[in-house]
């Protein structure tokens, strides 16, 4: 029997189970049944005693005390269904309505209570039912720790970018600049080692061969190509050697003057 007096096939097909035989003022037989000829308005229920329907209900749950929940919570539903029919046959028609809730809201509300007890009670016994660590299942000899993954997100208005940047450049005016003092290749040395080289050869070279050992130097390689060049220069405005230059951009070529090359042959045999 459900909670509006429907016949519950649940019960019924359960001849094992106990089943509350009532026997109230010439009627004698299942609650159920009872409630469902006073639904229909075939049993008169002037004539049904509550207190002895209590009693009975009372007197069948003391002698059942295994009985389910759920079948002990149908026939209260049954059993109050009756006491509120019969109270709306006792009491006289209120005028006005009634604001409360309904008969059928009432049995509606205590049956959604007995489910939900119900459907706790089986939540209940399905985490008991479940396997439990140390005893069917086991953990890990050596577990694993889990793995934590940053993952840095900057965020910055531009006034804010604007403001470390000058933060930043005021920091790196307050250091000194230094520049390391570069090798020079002075003119005077070039002067001395570009004579010293030439002699009295009366052959053309080539200035590039004055400045094979700068080759592997790179910090007097562009000082000593210039001071060579400008102590070539200055020589020959002296009249001291000869620069050819067969194209633009082509190799120079210097040597000794005729005139400076004899000058100096005789002044050695005088010597």
């Amino acid at each position: 029997m459900s909670e509006f007096g429907q016949t519950d096939d649940r019960h019924s097909g359960e001849p094992d189970r106990p089943a509350l035989i009532v026997d109230i003022d010439g009627y004698e037989g299942p609650l159920d049944l009872l409630l469902t000829l006073a639904r229909e308005q075939k049993v008169d229920l002037t004539r049904i005693s509550v207190l002895a329907l209590v009693e009975q209900y009372l007197a069948f749950i003391a002698e059942s005390r295994r009985l389910e929940l759920e079948l002990a919570a149908d026939y209260l539903v049954m059993a109050a269904w009756l006491a509120f029919l019969k109270s709306r046959l006792l009491l006289p028609e209120d005028p006005e309505p009634d604001d409360g809730p309904s008969g059928e809201e009432l049995a509606a509300a205590l049956a959604f209570r007995l489910r939900r007890l119900e459907a706790m009670r089986d939540a209940a016994a399905r985490l008991v039912s479940r396997y439990r660590l140390g005893r069917e299942v086991f953990p890990r000899g050596e577990p694993e720790r889990p793995t934590e993954i940053r993952q840095w997100r900057w965020q910055a208005t531009q006034y804010e970018l604007l403001q470390a940047y000058a933060a930043q450049r005021q920091r790196q005016l307050a250091n000194f600049v230094r520049l390391p003092r570069r090798t020079v290749f002075t003119l005077q040395d070039a002067r001395e080692r570009l004579l010293r080289l030439i002699g009295t050869s009366r052959d053309w070279q080539a200035l590039d061969s004055f400045l094979l050992e700068f080759a592997v130097r790179p910090d007097l390689r562009a000082t000593a190509r210039a001071s060579t060049l400008a102590a070539g220069l200055e020589l020959a405005k002296e009249g001291r050697v000869e620069i050819a230059q067969a194209v633009p951009f082509a190799p120079l070529f210097l040597r000794v003057r005729a005139e400076r090359a004899e000058a100096d042959g005789s002044g050695g045999g005088n010597a």
